[in-house]
């Protein structure tokens, strides 16, 4: 990482004694406070030293609904948003932009990402989905896209030509948002999570405002951010599906139907109530392994209709059609 320059370094002690008292003494910053804090992390101001302490403090605090509000707005403003033009006569203006962030791959299951996208796509949904390239032990989005012949969008330009041209877009955050990927690539150094990695599953990447995938992984980030979007209205513009992931993923899970959840204007709406697997279910034909080539062929059997699209994932097609569907 780069130490920014003396002349305009950011302190930031006057916060970290506030954010730094551990679990139960820590108090959270203001708004103004938080905006300035995050946006000199952005900018790269903070020296290391300093930036690691804040890190750590809020891993340790945790972000309350207006700190993750203002640090949000501050991460929108860090990067240009994508304009999304009309496409084709027959899909013109039909819907608005969704977007799928994709952070965390493939571990035990495949990773049925591009599938979704893809899907969306021929629906005539433009579908940005952002995230990493690479993540050690995983299998990427960004890699499944590469293996289909779609490799990522080079800058914002691209971006945009491939959600015109063919309703599809993968970009990874270091194109759409270098700032935050600054940030994110923090972790390799420090071996945990920052505030960066809940962010960038929040981010609203268009110009005119789309529908987000949000997903949670663990039961308590459901109520955390229900409250986010309720309390902040310009946080929840475009409105979100919030879904528990599939091993952090924001498609649905294929073995179970889980929960899924409307959050806009305000209030939190139950789309899908969640159903319990059970050893009465009809197996699921999946790929027979997770590794990029083999989930990218059998995305491609799919998409001809040799091989059938699996049932949560239709129904989260169908669902997503019709909330982003323009009225």
């Amino acid at each position: 990482m780069n130490v920014p320059d003396s002349t305009d370094t950011f302190s930031c002690a006057r916060f970290i004694k506030e954010i730094g008292r551990g679990p139960h003494g820590a108090r959270s910053l203001s708004p103004e406070d938080t905006q300035m804090l995050y946006t000199a992390m952005l900018d790269g101001r903070v020296p290391e030293l300093e930036l690691g302490a804040v890190l750590l403090a809020y891993r340790l605090k945790g972000e309350t609904a207006a700190e993750l509000a203002t640090m949000l707005a501050a991460a929108h403003a860090s990067f240009a948003p994508i304009a999304v033009t009309e496409g084709t006569e027959n899909t013109k203006g039909t819907y608005r932009p969704v977007s799928i962030p994709s952070y965390n791959g493939a571990r035990k299951q495949p990773n049925l990402v591009p599938l979704l996208a893809l899907l969306l796509a021929r629906e005539g949904v433009p579908t940005l989905v952002h995230g990493v390239t690479e993540d050690p032990g995983r299998v990427t989005s960004a890699e499944i896209f590469a293996a289909l012949n779609l490799p990522a969008a080079r800058d914002h330009a691209e971006i945009e030509a491939q959600l015109r041209e063919r309703r599809a877009a993968f970009a990874s955050i270091e194109t759409l948002a270098p700032k935050l990927a600054r940030l994110l690539s923090l972790r390799r150094r420090m071996g945990v999570r920052n505030s960066t990695h809940t962010l960038v599953k929040l981010l609203q990447p268009f110009a005119q405002p789309g529908l987000r995938l949000v997903n949670y992984t663990h039961p308590a980030y459901r109520e955390s951010l229900s409250a986010l979007f309720a309390a902040h209205p310009d946080a929840a513009l475009g409105g979100a599906l919030l879904a528990r992931g599939t091993e952090g993923e924001a498609v649905a899970d294929t073995r179970r139907q889980v929960q899924v959840d409307w959050l806009h204007d305000g209030i939190c709406e139950t789309l899908i109530e969640p159903v319990r697997s059970s050893p009465d279910m009809p197996e699921v034909d999946l790929p027979e392994g997770r590794d990029a080539p083999t989930t990218a062929a059998w995305i491609e059997a799919v998409l001809r209709g040799d091989a059938p699209v699996p049932e949560a994932i239709a129904l989260q097609v169908e669902t997503i059609k019709r909330i982003a569907k323009r009225t």
